[in-house]
């Protein structure tokens, strides 16, 4: 896929880099991305993917610009209020690059949609603010085969994945882990204090989701260590940045070996 002048002036300080180059830069041109929520998280992921480059962007969410996500959903200024989200978010995103398409999905996340859209891109960044979506898009985009980049916020801490469960693991030979291998089920519902409930720190929202849009393109453009079997812990408190490996394991009900040797 070949760059226009303009292309070639926007993304020149990618393409001087090493680590893409023009044959990185065709590639964050040919990729279609979704990226569920247009919130906290998806608004720095979608900012500084379509800044980036990425060809195609579809994002999904059925919810309206109210003044209290402004604190920390910089893709909506005072003026969307009132507005769907989505139609928001992609105003913005034309305003930051006009080479890029923008699909829009004004809609949940079900059990019915999920894989089917899913499967309609070659990656995945979910920024979704609740457990049984993390989950339901989880167990899809493994049976879609699509790599996934997760990311999820509390009140001062945040952290970061990327899964390919449906790849082996090129060091250790068995599968790649899933997200219910790091965490089997979802917590009880009312254990865990939603943003509304308890808060959370309007920037943290920026650092977490430029780090998800950095590692999708990674991903795309395929450069250093990325978070496959690794969680990114980031303590706004203590300013602290932490990794946690985790692995396969054999009983998770995805791609586990439950009953086998």
């Amino acid at each position: 896929m070949t760059l226009s002048p303009d292309e070639l002036e926007r993304y020149a300080r990618h393409i001087v880099l090493r680590e893409i180059g023009g044959p990185g830069q065709q590639k964050l041109k040919a990729a279609r991305a979704l990226v569920i929520g247009a919130g906290g998280l998806g608004s720095p992921i979608l900012l500084y993917l379509a800044a980036a480059g990425v060809g195609t962007l579809g994002v999904i969410d059925n919810d309206t610009v109210s003044l209290s996500n402004l604190q920390r959903q910089v893709l909506h200024g005072t003026g969307d209020i009132g507005r769907l989200k989505v139609d928001s978010a992609a105003d913005a995103v034309r305003a930051v690059n006009p080479h890029i398409a923008v699909e829009t999905h004004n809609a949940r996340m079900t059990h019915e949609n999920a894989e089917g859209l899913i499967a309609g891109y070659d990656i995945v960044l979910d920024g979704s603010d609740n457990f049984s979506t993390r989950y339901l898009v989880s167990d899809a985009a493994f049976r879609a085969k699509r790599p996934l980049v997760m990311g999820w916020l509390g009140t001062m801490d945040g952290a970061i994945t990327t899964l390919r469960p449906y790849e082996d693991s090129k060091v250790e030979g068995v599968p790649n882990p899933t997200y219910r291998c790091l965490f089997p089920e979802p917590p009880p519902d009312g254990t865990i204090p939603t943003c509304e409930q308890a808060g959370v720190l309007g920037a943290l929202a920026g650092v977490v989701g430029s780090l998800m849009a950095l590692e999708a393109i990674r991903e795309i453009a395929p450069f250093g260590e990325g978070l496959v079997g690794r969680l990114l812990m980031i303590d706004a408190r203590s300013m602290r940045f932490e990794t946690l490996t985790y692995a396969f394991d054999r009983a998770n009900p995805l791609s586990g070996f439950q009953g086998g040797p």
